[in-house]
């Protein structure tokens, strides 16, 4: 199980079968938007592949804008993409961008019991 820590570099890494979906828990972005409004994607979009700090990366990808945006779009509806700009807050881009998480169901504490409870709580509500 994976947490993300910027869209762009982990949606990559998804579109690149380098992970799957099914191992994301969420993409804790540095965004802002909805990919199911056109005006929002089209921002978006032009940042990664016209400026900015993900410029570079985005070169080769030009041409399947609309492949990125159907996934960018499942995610969004699977509940995947959390966006603390939303709440006012400014995360900062971090170098390593995947965490790694396990979680063993045999052995527990009390308290991660209850994050757990939580998190299948908030990720049923979606």
């Amino acid at each position: 199980m994976k947490i993300g820590l910027s869209f762009s570099r982990c949606l990559r890494d998804i579109y690149d079968k380098k992970v799957t979906l099914d191992e994301v828990i969420v993409i804790i972005a540095r965004t802002d938007f909805n990919p199911t409004k056109d005006n929002e994607w089209n921002d978006v979009w032009r940042a990664y592949t016209q400026g900015g700090l993900s410029n570079a990366e985005w070169m080769d990808y030009l041409p399947y804008e609309e492949e990125f945006r159907e996934l960018t779009t499942v995610m969004f509806n699977r509940g995947l993409i959390h966006q603390p700009r939303q709440f006012q807050a400014r995360p900062l881009r971090m170098r390593n961008y995947w965490l790694d998480c396990s979680v063993s169901i045999d052995e527990h504490t009390p308290a991660q019991q209850k994050a757990w409870d939580n998190y299948n709580l908030i990720t049923n509500l979606s």
